[in-house]
């Protein structure tokens, strides 16, 4: 039975691809965009740009309400008390980076941070290099078979020396739902500080963060159906009390002269110089049109669309899944067969996937691999898009094999 998806017409990327003969499997890089948010976009700039909070003409009152409206339907997306919990950033990598860079004074040397096995680079990096500055341990949490963070383990790994757990919602090589409730219990028994990357797991469910209960949450809008170059960060307000400032510049600044200043608190003070505001504008568009789906018919859809395509690779000789995908994705080898020969005869016949370390070069060590080839699913995805996929991967693997 075909799967077709009833709002693949809102997206005018995929109908241009589509005209053009292109299949795009790659939304877990980056998805394409409604209608609604290029509207948006275009409306901001047709109407007469301007800069935000600090004009009082009508042009720049008039940005500053949509932005900080953006920043209302966000705090109301994530279900959190307070837009002041709300800081807008340039992606989830600049978040966590303001999170290492910020919170760089609570650690002392021999205290421990603790991440996963699978994070993206994004979710490690700053931490890593936080650690070799401040003399800390970091401690990584192992993996089951089917892509999860091993409980038993991690209980063992989440010491008394835990001053922050750093952990990803939903792998983006894996597209495996992590068991957050008890990882973040087990961090909040130790004192801790906990940070989700929700940048995979924001796209796939409406983020409930309070039953989360952690103490930073950070994601994407070019992932969620939004603009590149728009972050967002949710702090908690007693933990975004212990940021430091990282960035200086025009707007964070409460009073300056030529050899002091002081700032503003959150989240005027972590938003350093101009905004993306045309981003964020277009961001809360993306929410609006998002919010007016049915949120079960949505994850319908793409759980069908899912299974069709593990089904797919499962009939298929010599495949190897890397663990056991749960949504939207799923990452695989073939046996004998270079994923980059893989990828580059599939683009051939205008088939879009993702092939490399997925920014998760460690996770694919220990996986003894040096790449792999992922498929990952938006909403606007159909059956007729798996079906393009299987026709030009067997027609590769004859070629190939």
């Amino acid at each position: 039975m075909p799967l077709n998806s009833p709002w693949r017409a809102d997206f005018p990327g995929i109908l241009a691809l589509d005209a053009e003969g292109q299949t795009y499997l790659d939304s877990a890089a980056t998805s394409q965009k409604p209608q609604a948010m290029l509207d948006a976009l275009l409306g901001y700039y047709m109407s007469g740009a301007a800069n935000v909070h600090r004009a009082q003409h009508v042009p720049g009152e008039r940005a500053t309400w949509a932005f900080e409206t953006t920043r209302s339907k966000i705090a109301q997306w994530l279900q959190v008390e307070s837009p002041t919990q709300i800081l807008f950033t340039r992606g989830t990598t600049e978040a966590i980076n303001l999170l290492a860079y910020g919170l760089e004074t609570q650690f002392h040397p021999g205290d421990e941070i603790v991440i996963s096995a699978l994070e993206h680079h994004a979710n490690l990096l700053p931490w890593q290099q936080l650690a070799q500055r401040r003399g800390l341990h970091l401690r990584v949490l192992p993996l089951n078979a089917a892509g999860s963070i091993d409980l038993e383990q991690a209980a063992q790994l989440i010491g008394p020396r835990c001053r922050l757990l750093a952990i990803s919602q939903l792998s983006n090589v894996l597209g495996r739902w992590q068991p957050l409730p008890e990882l973040l219990a087990m961090a909040r028994a130790r004192g801790a500080l906990s940070v989700v990357d929700g940048a995979q797991g924001a796209v796939h469910g409406r983020p409930a963060v309070p039953a989360l209960d952690c103490d930073f949450y950070v994601f994407s809008a070019h992932k969620l159906y939004g603009p590149e170059g728009v972050g967002v960060l949710y702090g908690r307000d007693d933990a975004l009390q212990r940021l430091q400032h990282w960035q200086f510049g025009g707007e964070m600044v409460q009073a300056a002269d030529y050899h002091a200043a002081t700032f503003r608190p959150a989240p005027l003070g972590f938003e350093a110089g101009t905004p993306p505001i045309a981003g964020v504008i277009g961001l809360g568009a993306t929410l609006d049109y998002l919010t007016s789906l049915d949120p079960a018919a949505v994850a319908g859809h793409e759980a069908a669309l899912h299974n069709k395509l593990l089904a797919g690779l499962a009939v298929r000789d010599g495949i190897r899944l890397l663990g056991e995908p749960q949504v939207a994705l799923a990452s695989f080898t073939v046996d004998g067969v270079h994923s980059a020969d893989l990828a580059h005869l599939l683009s051939d016949q205008g088939i879009a996937v993702r092939t490399g370390h997925h920014c998760a070069m460690p996770l694919l060590k220990s996986l003894g691999l040096s790449g792999a080839v992922r498929v990952s699913l938006g909403l606007y995805n159909d059956s007729s898009d798996l079906d393009r996929f299987f026709s030009a991967f067997d027609r590769a693997l004859e070629l190939l094999r």
